[in-house]
């Protein structure tokens, strides 16, 4: 298929993409990806504001975080086959533009139906862009060095949107007002809409059938959406409620019927088990599954500490994870271009060591801890280990994909990350919470402050998610393959000889 000056195309099969669109491919793919991760922690440190702003109760507050993750997590893999069937340029740019609409009308919204509704349209769009943002580049970048050094980048500004979102909410919030954390995103989602209609290529198999499995869209939807809305209720409902029971029971029955369609009555299932065939990317999606569920809870836990133990203003508290968020950009540039030559198991064991260390040295926190000499070095280990672990993960789960199916790798990945953050997050939030609550009771540690007692919920899920860290060492050792740099390359360089989702 030739290609046009303004609007150049890409035949998968034949077609490489022009140099001169290279830059701006990685440029766009990686804002697009900061933007959507940014607003799962955007929000935290405004929600005191957002609260008395709507008139939310404090149950119905959880759900301007909740109804982005909920969405975004059900949505993934239906972005992901949407990329591939429809052309990912297509649905990069519909899914930027849903973002950014939802994000002006959160920013506008005068009830707390008219906010929960926008979130919810965020989530749908970040859904869309994720999985087209990373099949974009795993597409287009084929020459090792380039792909890696692109995921990596992209990896960065995933762990670095997750980070910065507290640092910029407090200023923001701070500065302005908590309606800007969402006005911000349409003028970067317009404009990164407008440029990549002009400089994407379309990247859509040409001879691919057009079939969207809606047995399997419908279930795998559904079902994720059903069980992350039950994980995230047990923060305020508990595990025993009810309506969190039927919610979890019932996501777990429609991903076992997903499931069923996909092995054995989906003619063009949505997500092939065969792709789970392969050893690399098994362990490289439980490894991004297991990053999530540790580095989520980090974020939230700190910033529940700094401002409600130590007094943190929301300004104070996200400039104080500056030096973390730096930490993850530096990492990303290191571990990006260190995987190709060792290989990437060795630097995901190495990642998943320094996050392990760097949370479980958190448990020290105490009522009144110093910064410098108690988080700094934690918050540096950890974050700087991040990367570490991320990048060769995503890369062992995008490597020797079918071009056709790049968009279905990256869906996965994403949603191994998001799902093991929301899942990783609802249990250490419920534990620490029940053990707090526990020592407040009790009538012989009656003596604990209501301080006292959040230090020690929050050193308990510290030590939770450290050991959450440690099982990913376990599945980077026994579970990824030992695969020379020069095999890794020649799958990179070659895609259309690479059989990894095949073995």
């Amino acid at each position: 298929m030739s290609q046009t000056t303004q609007q150049p195309t890409l035949n998968e099969t034949t077609e490489q993409p022009q140099k001169s669109h290279l830059k701006a491919t990685l440029i766009l793919a990686c804002l697009a990806q900061f933007m959507v991760i940014l607003d799962v922690s955007v929000v935290n440190v405004a929600l005191p504001s957002i609260k008395h702003s709507l008139n939310f109760t404090e149950d119905g507050l959880q759900w301007v975080v909740n109804a982005y993750t909920v969405t975004f997590a059900g949505f993934l893999l239906l972005g992901g086959r949407a990329a591939d069937l429809l052309g990912r340029r297509r649905v990069f740019v519909f899914g930027l533009l849903l973002f950014s609409l939802a994000s002006l009308a959160g920013g506008l919204a005068d009830s707390r139906t008219v906010l929960i509704v926008a979130r919810l349209a965020q989530g749908v769009g970040g859904a869309v862009v994720a999985p087209a943002s990373l099949s974009i580049l795993t597409s287009t970048f084929t020459a090792p060095a380039e792909r890696n050094r692109a995921v990596g980048l992209w990896g960065a500004m995933g762990g670095a949107g997750g980070s910065a979102g507290v640092l910029l909410g407090g200023v923001i919030t701070d500065t302005l007002s908590w309606r800007w954390i969402l006005f911000i995103n349409l003028p970067i989602g317009l404009v990164a809409a407008y440029l990549s209609r002009r400089m994407l290529l379309e990247g859509r198999n040409e001879h691919a059938t057009r079939n969207f499995d809606i047995p399997g869209a419908l279930t795998a939807t559904v079902g994720l959406s059903a069980l992350v809305f039950g994980i995230v209720r047990t923060d305020s409902s508990g595990w025993s409620d009810p309506t969190t029971l039927f919610s979890i029971g019932a996501g777990l029955v429609l991903l076992a019927i997903f499931i069923v369609q996909e092995g054995w009555i989906a003619k063009a299932p949505l997500m092939p088990l065969r792709i789970f065939r392969s050893r690399q990317l098994s362990a490289a999606n439980l490894s991004i599954g297991v990053v999530g569920a540790s580095t989520f809870a980090m974020w939230f836990f700190l910033s529940l500490y700094m401002q409600e133990v130590l007094g943190y203003s929301p300004l104070k508290a996200g400039i104080v994870f500056l030096p973390m968020t730096l930490a993850i950009v530096i990492g990303s540039t290191v571990a990006s271009r260190i995987t190709l030559r060792f290989g990437a198991k060795r630097v995901l064991i190495l990642g998943m060591s320094l996050l392990t260390v760097g949370l479980a040295l958190f448990s020290r926190i105490g009522v009144h801890s110093d910064y410098v000499g108690v988080m700094l070095v934690p918050g540096l280990l950890a974050s700087f280990g991040l990367p570490f672990a991320f990048i060769p993960a995503t890369i062992g789960a995008t490597t020797g994909v079918r071009p056709q199916e790049a968009g279905l790798a990256s869906a996965v990945a994403n949603t191994a990350r998001l799902f093991g953050g929301a899942l990783g997050l609802a249990i250490l939030a419920t534990l620490a919470t029940t053990h707090s609550n526990d020592l407040l009771r009790h009538p012989t540690l009656a003596v604990h402050t209501v301080n006292q007692a959040l230090v020690s919920g929050f050193q308990l899920s510290f030590w939770i998610a450290s050991g959450i860290a440690a099982f990913g060492i376990l599945v980077a050792t026994f579970g990824m393959p030992s695969t020379r740099s020069a095999r890794v390359a020649e799958q990179v360089a070659e895609p259309r000889r690479a059989v990894a989702v095949e073995m």
